[in-house]
């Protein structure tokens, strides 16, 4: 019989600016911005990013150039965001909170003509035309500091006018490089592009913001060079409105109250800022009434803050669970799935596959696994990233069969809902029995003292790896090494028992409000508590 097979005639796609295009026409006069005492219109945002990118293009930016942005939230960040898309540049945004090397790191593996930096970092900027010949700063508006010279203000007041269309893309074309977290080594750029992009927010409106109209307005509580500027594009493409927190230090009465005044509809978190946002006490002073989306991905969320996030906000907790390299689509455990009851349906479940996805679980040769089998989560489908820019080696590590694999270990239930048990680099060996941190994390946060816990493998020489635990205890809760591992021995068999358990005021978290394990274990040698080699000190 004949196979039908037609190479494809064209693979444009829609470049993701026009959404603002879009807007403009039409809800000019709907707010599409609110920062501080300010706000813009659809049809002012656009102008300014128009007047923005006509600016960049006098500055010699060409499409498919990376430009560097370093700034906190404010207007003139996603202003920046747009107008690199609107000219078919490449966005290379960063998190304000890096030093300058590894901003420069950054810099040097995309080689920016041009620099997007908020007044408020002069190092950054100077480190970078040291590093990138040619280089050119553009300063944004700080903070505390202003502009003296070359500024985004100045670009768009003299382009204001000026209209810049939409550059053609294709699918392939890159529109973001995503740098990862870099748990494990320096950053990798994950190339996202206009046609995944596209896909990726017609899939969150779908899972993750079902039946969102231009009524709705959304609060931006992270850093827009990560997730929450995903996010954003979400809300965008409905024409919606959305909120920035007038400061990048959080504050949940800050928050409840924007809610409350914009009678705003969702917000985007991770599980580690949400549970302080229903823990303050402004969560009872506010109205919050109006939200019907609070997502929140990046890490599991504990039984115990998920109950409290119910109790207080209501029936509208949504889960994801992705990477940057699949922007987030990998499962979803929409509102009506989250169970407010003392007793789970599926304890521990990150959800179903998203729409459009394909998700497989599998062993280190790449066999799909049973129901019930523990191995490494992986996924196919349009939202997967075009690969690391520049690293054949790290794209040979991370795709096989054309699946891309997540270092994630879970299994899958006869329903297909997704169970995480860890990073395959958080799992440690003790005794020749593989331990998953999370497991003993879930069991000690139903401890009523206990507030956070991390928990990390070191080597060990009887047994090869052993478990340190890291707790933060709640307020005014005393609580001592023996008699939580005296208290967890009843919960856990005993070779799954944390050979130390540590308490301190805080842990340490990422700048996106993770608490990423490498970190956990820089803390405690940097403390004393581990030896040369990463065993636990024999003097403590």
């Amino acid at each position: 019989m004949k196979q039908i097979h037609q190479a494809p005639v064209s693979r444009s796609a829609v470049n993701l600016a026009y959404m603002l295009t879009q807007n403009a026409r039409r809800f000019p006069e709907r707010t599409a911005l609110v920062w501080r005492d300010a706000s813009w219109t659809w049809r002012d945002l656009d102008a300014r990013v128009s007047a923005l990118a006509a600016g960049l293009l006098e500055l010699g930016v060409q499409p498919g150039e990376a430009v560097l942005v370093h700034s906190k939230n404010s207007n003139e960040m996603l202003e920046a965001m747009l107008a690199t898309f609107r000219i078919g540049a490449v966005l290379v945004p960063t998190n304000f909170r890096l030093t300058p090397e590894e901003v420069v790191y950054m810099a040097e593996v995309t080689q920016p003509r041009v620099m997007l930096c908020q007044a408020d970092f002069p190092e950054h900027a100077d480190r970078v035309r040291q590093a990138v010949a040619g280089n050119r700063c553009v300063w944004l508006t700080g903070g505390g500091a202003e502009p003296t010279k070359s500024s985004v203000g100045a670009l768009v007041d003299a382009h204001l006018g000026h209209i810049v269309p939409n550059a053609p893309v294709e699918w392939d074309s890159a529109c973001w490089l995503f740098f990862t977290s870099g748990t494990t080594g320096r950053p990798k750029a994950a190339v996202l592009t206009h046609g995944q992009m596209g896909f990726v927010i017609t899939n969150h409106l779908c899972d993750l913001l079902p039946g969102s109209t231009e009524e709705d307005g959304s609060l931006v509580l992270a850093p827009l060079s990560h997730g929450a500027g995903v996010h954003l594009l979400d809300i965008m493409a409905r024409g919606a409105m959305t909120v920035l927190m007038p400061s990048d230090k959080f504050d949940p009465a800050t928050a409840f109250a924007l809610i409350e005044r914009h009678r705003l509809t969702n917000l985007f978190t991770v599980p580690t800022i949400l549970k302080m946002l229903v823990e303050d006490a402004s969560v009872d002073r506010y109205d919050h009434s109006s939200l019907r989306h609070v997502v929140y991905a990046g890490a599991p969320m504990y039984r115990k803050d998920q109950k409290l996030a119910l109790e207080k906000l209501g029936q509208v907790l949504v889960q994801y669970y992705g990477l940057a390299e699949v922007t987030g689509n990998i499962t979803v455990l929409p509102a009506r799935e989250h169970d407010a009851d003392a007793e789970e349906r599926r304890p521990g479940t990150c959800g179903f596959e998203r729409t459009g996805m394909q998700v497989s679980v599998q062993d280190e040769n790449g066999n799909e696994l049973g129901q019930g089998e523990t191995g490494e989560i992986c996924a196919k489908g349009p939202a997967v990233f075009a690969g690391y820019f520049e690293n054949p080696e790290a794209n040979a590590k991370s795709f096989r069969n054309g699946w891309f694999r997540t270092g994630d270990l879970g299994y899958r239930d006869d329903a297909g809902y997704i169970y995480l048990t860890g990073r395959s680099s958080d799992m440690y060996i003790s005794g020749g029995s593989n331990i998953y941190p999370r497991e003993i994390e879930e069991k000690i946060l139903t401890h009523d003292a206990v507030s956070e816990v991390a928990i990390v493998g070191v080597p060990d020489p009887k047994w090869g790896e052993v478990g340190v635990a890291v707790c933060v205890l709640r307020d005014k809760s005393k609580l001592d090494e023996a008699d939580l591992l005296s208290w967890l021995a009843s919960h856990v068999a005993r070779y799954k028992l944390p050979k130390r358990v540590f308490f301190w005021e805080a842990l340490p978290k990422s700048g996106y409000g993770k608490v990423p394990k490498k970190l956990v274990k820089e803390e405690l040698g940097r403390r004393g508590l581990l030896g040369a080699s990463g065993e636990i000190a024999d003097k403590i």
